[in-house]
């Protein structure tokens, strides 16, 4: 009777038939190998056995063409999704910008009627002289007749009374000219005034409570000192703004809106040029949320927030552009190792990992941080936005902050304050730069840079679901914010006369 054999056995028997000699030299030296060994040293031999030939037979030849063609479909499905989506925006965008354009073309058209027209009274002066240089000719030799003696007395005071007619016609005609000259200058003045508070009545002050925030640089102070005479040339400045921060005024919306159209501030012309002028508010319009407009709030809330996200991305990339000069020194001085070691602290960077550094010292897309700015601030328009400069809603546990209206007895946070808004977006940018929580964030940024590739919004909102405890929810809204308004547009948008920088991979 045969005798059956184990399955250690068939292992051995294999090793046998195809010549392994590291199992004969086992079996000569008398160890005894297990059936797991005797499996690896065969599949390492290359030598297929019975029970892998059979899972990979059916592996081979239904599970994995099954599993491509399910692959292609969801493929094709989710390419014909974005195709739809593509077409649908496309379709968006241009109804969208053709009502802007029409709008456009009837401005300009009025506007340039007004100069035909301002223009044309230019033109009077110089026909009143002539017509004045005429008339007084004719008076003249009336009145050397009238002396002589040479027409009657009825005829003369026709004359006279024409006379001062025609005088008085020309002068009218004067003023008319310098008051449509001085409309606009005088315009200019009522909303400069209005800028520096000069109507408003004074107020007591209120001592604000103490919040401890980060020292400002020099060059920030210098901007917070500017006097108010200052403020007013540089608002009359349409085509070249320099930097023009507004002080705590409590401005009203309407007046924020003036001085966009008094310095051209436009987002369409943001989106073409993409360049912005750097007007830096300290905080929102009380009133910003009775713009009945939704279109118009989002838009005036853009415009206040984009240029201090856009100034505190440039900072970042000075910063990084000295800190890949320093590294790429054999040698570096005792100011270029204070400058490190106080960015070490900054970026809360142990050990003084210089790649850990370049890692964390990096922008925040403006795409982003505008989605983010207008859902945890509702568009400008929160207490926390209004009363703190909290636009991105941090907590606290610590400093002075706004206590929540609705939250759980356990919770024992506060909503960090700020004095200025631009406090927030600093505070907002170091946070997302440092916290172990955006970690994904980081490392997918870096992974962008190391391929010169684009830093997009939309790629890098995937890796923000521990920003909000709604989690991968709160990232689709993020999304959502980006593509419905725009937001893609402002990613490459630098402050105007500012120079560009490019970062290569040596």
């Amino acid at each position: 009777m045969k005798k059956t054999l184990s399955y250690r056995d068939k292992l051995i028997e294999l090793a046998q038939i195809y010549n392994v000699k590291e199992i004969q030299e086992y079996i000569k030296r008398r160890k005894n190998l297990t059936t797991g060994q005797l499996e690896l040293i065969l599949r390492k031999n290359k030598i297929i056995i019975p029970k892998d030939f059979n899972t990979s037979f059916i592996k081979e030849n239904f599970t994995k063409p099954l599993s491509k063609a399910s692959k292609q479909i969801d493929d094709l499905k989710e390419d014909s999704s974005k195709a739809v989506l593509k077409i649908s925006r496309k379709i968006s965008y241009f109804k969208e910008d053709g009502t802007r354009s029409i709008n456009r073309f009837f401005i300009n058209l009025w506007r340039n009627a007004g100069k035909i027209g301002l223009s044309f009274l230019e033109v009077l002066p110089k026909l009143g002289k002539t017509v004045f240089a005429f008339f007084g000719e004719l008076f003249t030799n009336l009145f050397h007749g009238v002396y002589n003696q040479n027409i009657s007395a009825k005829s003369a005071r026709k004359a006279v009374i024409g006379f001062f007619m025609v005088v008085g016609a020309v002068l009218t005609i004067i003023a008319g000219v310098t008051t449509f000259k001085n409309l606009e200058e005088f315009k200019k003045n009522e909303l400069v005034k209005k800028y520096s508070g000069t109507d408003q009545p004074k107020k007591k002050e209120v001592k604000k409570p103490e919040v401890k925030v980060k020292k400002q640089n020099k060059e920030e102070k210098k901007i917070l000192k500017k006097p108010k005479d200052s403020i007013k040339k540089d608002v009359k400045k349409k085509d070249k703004v320099n930097e023009l921060i507004l002080p705590d005024l409590n401005l009203k919306t309407e007046t924020v809106l003036s001085l966009f159209e008094d310095v051209n501030y436009d987002l369409n012309k943001v989106r073409f040029e993409k360049t912005v002028k750097p007007i830096y508010f300290t905080q929102f319009p009380k009133d910003l949320d009775e713009i009945q407009s939704v279109k118009l709030k989002k838009e005036t809330f853009i415009k206040i927030v984009l240029p201090l996200i856009v100034a505190e991305n440039e900072k970042i990339l000075d910063d990084r552009n000295k800190l890949n000069k320093i590294s790429s020194k054999k040698m570096t001085t005792d100011e270029e190792k204070q400058w490190l070691r106080q960015k070490f602290l900054e970026y809360k960077v142990k050990k003084g990992n210089i790649n850990d550094l370049k890692l964390r010292m990096d922008i925040i897309p403006a795409s982003i941080a505008l989605a983010q700015a207008a859902k945890e601030s509702g568009w400008g328009t929160s207490r926390f936005a209004l009363e703190g400069n909290a636009i991105f809603g941090q907590w606290t546990w610590t400093g002075r902050g706004i206590e929540p209206l609705m939250k759980d007895k356990s919770q024992s946070h506060k909503i960090l304050r700020f004095p200025i808004l631009r406090a927030s977006v600093k505070a907002y940018k170091n946070n997302l730069n440092t916290h172990k929580s955006y970690k994904k964030f980081r490392e997918k940024r870096g992974e962008l840079r190391n391929k010169n590739k684009k830093i997009s919004g939309l790629i890098l909102t995937k890796t923000l679901d521990n920003y909000a405890q709604t989690g991968s929810e709160y990232t689709k809204i993020l999304a959502q914010i980006i593509t419905q308004n725009r937001l893609m547009d402002f990613e490459p948008v630098r402050l105007a006369n500012s120079v560009q920088k490019r970062e290569l991979n040596l």
